[in-house]
Formats: structure tokens, sequence, C-alpha cells
């Protein structure tokens, strides 16, 4: 009986070990690949050019000029690979969606690498696909951190006039290679759930339709497929955050007019992830989904998939706020209700679109009931009120950093003023954490509303138990550390 059971003990030490996932894989040496000179997400074309130039004299690279933006600045496209499968890659046709681009870049690290766990995938890739790929075609967009072109036309509805030029290079790359594979990368918003739940999109997909009845050839059947596959990988790391695009059919867009022109378009949107501002985790699992369903087509597994299994991710809702305050008991007056605050953190762009500062936002109020907030307060029971202005003004901003803010915030202060300031006048909505600061705006009264800035106090029986500055929820019950301008917990 001993020996019966010290067999059954060894069992699991005796069997070979389960290979590890290539995707897996991949996630957990992504670090190994990043490309450490993009880390946040407002570069520019001249550090796109940057990447690119270094790699002119790698034989593993043909890099060419393929045209210009409207201003005239450089659009490159990298070749690499030799293989049958030809795939075209582009990104930032939105001059404001960089992820992928960052995400890119790693894997042209990667490709370049050896003697590593890769060195055969590395060949399987090489020698099965020709990749063409555009890190930045809109660069006149990305120069402002803007959605359109130059001219001010999104391009991505300019498939059938051709008027901007780089959506012209697009149209003549397309029909000139002829790929059998297109991966359209973007950014969307990080306020879309995936189906109706409270958890962010954080990667989207769409096989785009070519025609309104939004027919199924062999061409968009492979997209699903692709799409079918990244998404089963991607749920081990972010289960329950990938959604899909409805498919109606837009003429105007390119993504459907490259599926009509007979490439296999898949488009990839990046979303939020909680505690990922500048993208950085999304960018990775761009890494791996895109070189996973690279790996799909030459090791012919793609044709494994079922197309059925796409319709089975949810599709994209706007449900999300960034913040969402439930419950909250407002007094006007002599009378008092309870109400829900929707509350977004809209990006501010400045120093030629390089920085950025936030300004959070009532965006609705009333019963939001249907709605989720990516981070939410449950404040049934709490009276929301206007924070006071602190009786001494500062002289400048930076001596906000010498007040102890939970303290301030427990006496009902969230504003200060600021006699002398180099910085431009913002008035109520320039913004350091964790503090509101005011210029020449006038002291704020009354109870907050829509479209109001979302700085006020939640307080139970007399005391101040949540502190929103600015959109950001802070806990005066918890610790916080000072990080930069803002605190951390």
């Amino acid at each position: 009986m001993k020996a019966l059971f010290l067999i059954a003990f060894l069992i699991p030490f005796m069997l070979p070990a389960q290979p590890i996932p290539l995707a897996q894989k991949l996630h957990d040496a992504h670090a190994t690949y990043r490309e450490t000179t993009l880390t946040q997400r407002r570069f520019k074309h001249k550090d796109v050019q940057a990447l690119l130039d270094k790699r002119r004299d790698n034989p593993l690279y043909e890099i060419t000029k393929v045209g210009e933006s409207f201003e005239g600045r450089d659009i490159n496209m990298v070749k690499v690979g030799h293989g049958p499968h030809k795939a075209l890659l582009w990104t930032q046709m939105h001059g404001d969606e960089p992820t992928a681009t960052m995400a890119i870049f790693d894997i042209l690290n990667f490709l370049e690498n050896k003697n590593d766990d890769f060195d055969a995938l590395r060949t399987q890739l090489l020698d099965s696909l020709t990749l063409y790929i555009v890190p930045m075609l809109n660069p006149d967009g990305a120069e402002r951190y803007q959605r359109r072109t130059a001219q001010g036309i999104d391009m991505n509805r300019d498939a059938l006039y051709l008027q901007t030029p780089e959506g012209r290079i697009l149209k003549e790359l397309q029909q000139t290679l002829q790929p059998e594979f297109g991966f359209n990368l973007h950014d969307q918003s990080p306020r879309y759930s995936a189906g109706r739940s409270g958890n962010v999109a954080t990667i989207s997909f769409l096989a785009t339709a070519y025609d309104y009845d939004r027919n199924i050839n062999e061409v968009r059947e492979k997209s699903m497929k692709m799409i079918v596959r990244m998404n089963r990988l991607l749920q081990t790391f972010i289960p329950g955050q990938v959604g899909r695009y409805n498919d109606e059919h837009e003429p105007r867009a390119f993504g459907d007019n490259v599926q009509k022109w007979g490439t296999t378009l898949i488009l990839i949107e990046s979303g939020g992830y909680q505690g990922d501002p500048e993208k950085q985790y999304i960018r990775q699992l761009n890494f791996v989904a895109i070189l996973s369903g690279l790996a799909a087509v030459a090791d012919g597994t793609l044709a494994n998939e079922t197309r059925d299994d796409y319709y089975l991710i949810p599709e994209n809702e706007r449900y999300l706020y960034d913040l969402l305050v439930r419950n909250a008991t407002v007094k006007r007056g002599a009378k008092s209700y309870q109400a829900d605050f929707g509350i977004n953190r809209n990006e501010v762009n400045y120093a030629n679109a390089s920085k950025f500062f936030y300004q959070g936002k009532i965006e609705d109020y009333g019963d939001l009931s249907t709605h989720y907030g990516s981070e939410e307060i449950n404040a049934d029971g709490y009276t929301l009120e206007r924070g006071k202005v602190y009786p001494t003004t500062l002289k400048s901003i930076s001596d906000a950093a010498k007040l102890n803010p939970v303290e301030l915030w427990k006496q009902g202060y969230t504003y200060l003023r600021v006699a002398n300031t180099s910085s431009r006048s913002l008035g109520l909505y320039y913004t350091v954490q964790p503090f509101h600061i005011l210029r020449s705006a006038p002291t704020p009264t009354g109870s907050p509303d829509m479209g109001d800035a979302a700085t006020f106090l939640l307080k139970k029986d007399g005391k101040v138990r949540y502190a929103v500055v600015n959109g950001f929820v802070f806990d005066t019950e918890k610790a916080f550390a000072r990080k930069g301008n803002g605190l951390v917990e």
C-alpha cells in the first residue's frame, strides 16, 4: 500500500513538464524587447525617425520612404521577412493613438534578437511572412497629439475621396503590395466596457464588413479567425476585458475598404487598463497579440479556428465613467435628494502637446444605475458638499507641497489660491493634485452641477470621508505618500 502511495505521489514529478504556451512566453519576455526610448504616449515624428535611422544599415530590413505628410514629414515603411504570406501593418493613422507604435518597435527589437528561447519562432516568422510596417502614418497629427491630419480630415473616413496624402499612400500600398493580411492599429476611449459590464475594454477587435449586408467571404472569415485566436490568448491576461466593435458597414473607412479590396483586415483598438494611463501594459498586450497572430499564420494553425466564436466576444458599450459616485445626498437650499455623479478626467495638452494635465468634469448626474465606473464610490449615507478655499493665498504652486492635504480635507478645504505664477492662466481648471488651484476664477458656490469641475467632499455625520479633487478620489482614512504633485496610497 505504501508503495502504491509513493508511486501516486511521484507520478506528477515523473511526467514531462507541460510546454509554456507561446503567448505566455512572449508576455513574460516582453521587457527584454521593450523599446526603452518610448515610455510615454506623446512622442513625435523625430522620435520614430531616430528609431528607423538606426536600423537603416541592418540587413534584416528594407526601409523606404513611401511619401510625405501634408506638412512634408517623411512617411516610411519597414520591410522585414521573405515569406509568401504578406502582411501590411500601419499605426497612428490617428495621431493621438500611439500604443501600437510602441508595440511595433518592441516587435522589431524582438525580430532583431537571437540566441534566446525564440530563435525557432523568429526563423519561422521570417521564412513564412513578409511584413510591411508603417509605424506612423499621420505624423502631422502625432505632432499635435490629435486624431485628425493637418488638413483637419479624419483619415479613416478618407478611403473614397482620398483628399489626404496620407490616405493616398495607404491605398497605394494596399493596391501595390496586395497583402494577404492587414493590421489596422488604433487606440480607443478607455471608457468603453466589454459588453454590459463594469469591465473596461482593454483591447477591442473588429473584422470590418465590406458591404451593408455584412456578408462573410473567405477574406473576412480569416479576419474573424485571427481575432478568435488573439482573443483566446488575451483572456489569459485580461479576462473579460476584450471587446468587439459593432460591424456596421462604414463605406468611407479604410478598414472596410481594405477588406473589400481583398486583404484580410484585422482592426485592433487599445482601450484602457486600470493604473496604466500611459498604456505601457496595453502596449505589452499588443506585442503578444500581434506576434501570436502572425505565428498562427506562419505555422498554419489559423485554419483551425472557427469564425462562430467571433460573435461570442462581447460588443463594446459606452457604460463607463472614470469615476462614478453612487447614491450621494445632495442639498439644495432646504431640500435634499439622492443622485449619482458620473465624472470623467479629460486630458488637456500643453508644451506643444508633449505634456498634459487632467480636467475632471461632472459629465452627468441623476440616475446612473445603468452605468459603471472604472472607479466607484458607494456614497449612500454621505452628503456631497463643495469644499472651502484655504484662507492663505500661496506665493507659488510649489508651496502646495508644504501643506498636509489630508488634514486640510478633514477641515473642509479643497481649493487653493496662488498669487503669482509663470504658467498660463487657466482659471478654475488648472489643478495640481491633491488641491484645486484657483487663479482668476471666482470661488465656486452652491452644489456641483452638470459640466462643473469635479471637486467636492463627501461627509457623514459631519466628518469628511472622501475628497474628490479634479475627478480624483481620496479616502481620508487611508495613508498617502507624495509622488510628484500628487498622492499615492
